[in-house]
């Protein structure tokens, strides 16, 4: 938990007033899944305007309530082969390393454990280890959770160096909000920079997935933490979450994807956001509607910006959504469980209400 970040009722009436029935919703939406928005975070906030995008990502509301959905929707649980680590696609091996966060979306597909739970968390590292020796189709690793640029340095490295010596991995991608955040963690300590650049250029190549959903999350304090990074050596790739109500609008899409391009940051996915639970009714939108923002976005976009693929992490597998046409939509598994299925296009009549694939 940072230092100063807002995670009780008392102090988010500071910036904004709640009648009894929304403080009562809203204290137990907190105990369920807790609030932690951190000083720079808060700062972006317009508290004048309710919609703000900003806000609606980091300020519980009462809609969160709603429990339609699942906390499980892309099947890690069939996916863990030991606590922390995922072996869902033959070549990339997942592993939760914490359960903590800088801010805590309120769109967050890990909901089941961020900020609470932490048996999922990583703890063997010695099982873990042994079991990517064992698997030599794994040639990448990627570190998530929770967040874990959160963790202490020397506990990043330590969890690092685990995986210098196995010799068929060729890369390991953390996936980190921090940039967008926080980035004070980065552009405020000199050792992280340091160890990064060191692992990157001596063992493992590493890259950043990180997630920017909308263009003011791009500010001078996070440009200067992609800067750091990049003279550091590591790349950096951006994975927007399709959230209605914060970038649901062709514009505000495009321009943030041609600003990332403008900062060194490469658009790597857009998700379909998922059907969790007390996050499908507040930001999931309908497929066709979906579909039309981006191929909208997309004519925005130049070569570079418009790089990105349009998925959905499916319990089947990473799936592309490719468009309609003739009243049918059309799918590609980008990559698959069922690795025989990598690759493979498939058409689905869906509804002008569907939100995900019933497969």
């Amino acid at each position: 938990m940072v230092n100063n970040s807002t995670t009780t009722i008392e102090q988010l009436e500071q910036h904004i007033t709640l009648d009894d029935s929304e403080r009562t919703q809203i204290s137990k939406i907190i105990d369920a899944h807790p609030m932690a928005v951190n000083p720079y975070y808060m700062d972006l906030i317009d508290w004048n305007d309710p919609s703000d995008p900003i806000r609606k990502m980091s300020i519980p509301s009462p809609a969160e309530t709603e429990l339609d959905g699942s906390l499980d929707t892309s099947g890690e649980a069939s996916n863990t082969k030991i606590r922390g680590l995922q072996h869902k696609y033959r070549q990339t091996a997942l592993i939760l390393t914490t359960n903590n966060c800088a801010m805590y979306c309120r769109h967050c597909f890990r909901k089941r454990l961020v900020g609470t739970e932490n048996d999922e968390i990583a703890a063997d590292w010695d099982a873990i280890v042994s079991y990517l020796h064992e698997h030599k189709e794994i040639t990448n690793v990627l570190l998530s959770g929770g967040d874990p640029l959160t963790m202490p340095t020397d506990e990043i490295a330590a969890m690092l160096n685990h995986l210098s010596d196995i010799e068929h991995l060729n890369y390991v991608r953390i996936g980190s909000r921090t940039p967008v955040v926080i980035p004070s963690r980065i552009t405020e300590d000199p050792e992280l920079i340091k160890m990064l650049s060191q692992y990157s250029r001596n063992h493992k190549r590493l890259f950043i997935n990180t997630q920017f959903n909308h263009p003011r999350e791009i500010t001078p304090d996070s440009m200067r933490a992609i800067s750091m990074l990049h003279d550091a050596g590591i790349v950096i790739n951006n994975q927007t979450v399709l959230l209605k109500g914060i970038n649901d609008d062709a514009k505000v899409m495009a321009e943030l994807q041609n600003r990332l391009v403008e900062v060194g940051v490469t658009p790597y996915y857009v998700f379909q956001c998922r059907p969790v639970k007390t996050v499908k009714r507040t930001f999931q939108l309908p497929l066709h509607r979906a579909i039309e923002i981006i191929d909208e976005t997309k004519r925005l976009l130049d070569g570079i910006a418009k790089r990105f693929r349009f998925v959905m992490s499916h319990d089947k597998g990473k799936i592309e959504i490719l468009g309609k046409c003739e009243g049918q939509t059309f799918f590609k598994y980008h990559q698959a469980k069922d690795n025989a299925l990598t690759g493979t296009l498939f058409a689905k009549n869906i509804s002008p209400t569907d939100c995900w694939l019933d497969l």
